[in-house]
């Protein structure tokens, strides 16, 4: 069901720093930030030769991300993204073997403009999972 991995997402607690220690001194390409209000984060990618990093800063008190960022200060890996090739059967798929899909269900738009959903941690071994629709 799951294709590739399509990023890691870590949350920070300063953007501007974290993309600077990855295009500075890690070397990497480094997207400008985006303002995601519907999610509550600013990110930016760091685009690797097999994969992506996402990096996460919340934007205000009210995002989720906040809390993450709460309970670590430093930041930290948040959560990891696979690709699928059609969200709903794998939706469907999932919920019908136990598994739990954050929020309403339903697919929001993503970073990338394609749709995502999140996964409930606790049935995934501890990491949040997030499918994105390629």
């Amino acid at each position: 069901m799951i294709g590739k991995l399509n990023h890691v997402a870590v949350v920070v607690p300063d953007l501007t720093a974290a993309s600077a220690i990855y295009r500075d001194i890690l070397g990497a390409k480094v997207s400008t930030p985006v303002d995601m209000p519907e999610h509550g984060v600013t990110t930016v990618f760091v685009e690797l030769p097999n994969t992506k990093i996402e990096l996460l800063q919340p934007l205000g008190d009210e995002s989720p991300t906040s809390k993450f960022l709460h309970r670590n200060p430093n930041g930290g890996m948040h959560h990891v993204c696979y690709e699928v090739a059609d969200i709903i059967a794998a939706r469907d798929s999932l919920v019908a073997a136990g598994a739990r899909v954050l929020g309403d269900a339903e697919p929001k738009i993503g970073a990338h403009n394609k749709p995502v959903l999140f996964l409930h941690p606790k049935d995934f071994c501890g990491t949040l999972i997030e499918l994105e629709q390629i």
